[in-house]
């Protein structure tokens, strides 16, 4: 099992940290909501001393510590307690937005174990053969605004078409086209032509196959399909395909921009 180690909070030392009664949460609670497994396995951790606390080794699982502001590093990874857990990934092709996937692997298998551990879900979904951004996160209010029809965040991806691009079929798409299921035309934000067989679409609902079907009713076909934006967040050129990064206040506010 991974040695944990943990550093204290406002300076106190290990027997300060045991003595203050009450002072935020007892060591095996906190271990265990940030996914490294059920309380009697966090309690296992601290009582076969693999937990070190400012460097020194804790078996007490009751010791308190605050969590705010707390850092740990598990097998050497440093991590920060986070209540809610935001981030962004550049989903390779082949990988399955499931839990339990039917043919391909799943995107969770990209995480680090706790993170999966303690509820981290996708927010939407992309296609086993699409890429691209990716965000995740455990916060309930966070998907419902990213998945909510009604919250109109508009969503970024450049297209990759079977056939040429025809200007009649770049108006369709901004004027609307009708898909079987929708009584009302689709339209998109924005709708970019980037050469002859690739676009790059914006719309802001979120709906199944949305784009691969906005495509086939203009008249065309989707070959590759990647999402590159969600609000104002672009997907960093810096973050390689298959992993994943924190989103931090920063990211977090380009997020929620709407134009």
């Amino acid at each position: 099992m991974a040695t944990i180690s943990i550093v204290a909070v406002h300076g106190l030392d290990n027997n300060s940290q045991r003595r203050i009664i009450g002072l935020g949460m007892e060591l095996q609670r906190l271990l265990r909501s940030q996914g490294f497994g059920s309380r009697a396995e966090c309690r296992v951790l601290v009582v076969e001393g693999r937990v070190n606390v400012a460097g020194k080794t804790c078996v007490d699982p009751f010791a308190h510590f605050e969590p705010a502001g707390l850092s740990f590093a598990v097998d050497g990874v440093l991590w920060n307690y986070r209540e809610f857990v935001y981030l962004a990934m550049s989903k390779p092709a082949g990988y399955e937005c499931s839990r339990r996937p039917q043919y391909y692997p799943s995107v969770y298998s990209l995480l680090p174990q706790p993170l999966a551990t303690r509820g981290v879900q996708t927010v939407g979904r992309l296609d086993q053969d699409s890429t691209g951004l990716l965000l995740l996160s455990d916060d309930g209010q966070f998907i419902h605004t990213f998945t909510s029809p009604r919250k109109r965040i508009p969503k970024v991806y450049e297209v990759t078409t079977r056939y040429k691009v025809e200007d009649a079929q770049v108006m369709a798409l901004l004027h609307g086209v009708e898909l079987h299921d929708d009584a009302q035309p689709v339209e998109a934000v924005a709708c970019i032509r980037l050469d002859e067989k690739r676009l790059r679409l914006t719309v802001t609902e979120g709906k199944y196959h949305l784009v691969k079907r906005m495509i086939a009713a203009a008249g065309n076909r989707v070959e590759a399909l990647h999402r590159i934006a969600v609000g104002g967040f672009s997907l960093p050129l810096s973050l390689p395909v298959g992993h994943w990064m924190w989103l931090e206040s920063p990211e977090l506010e380009l997020l929620a921009q709407r134009g």
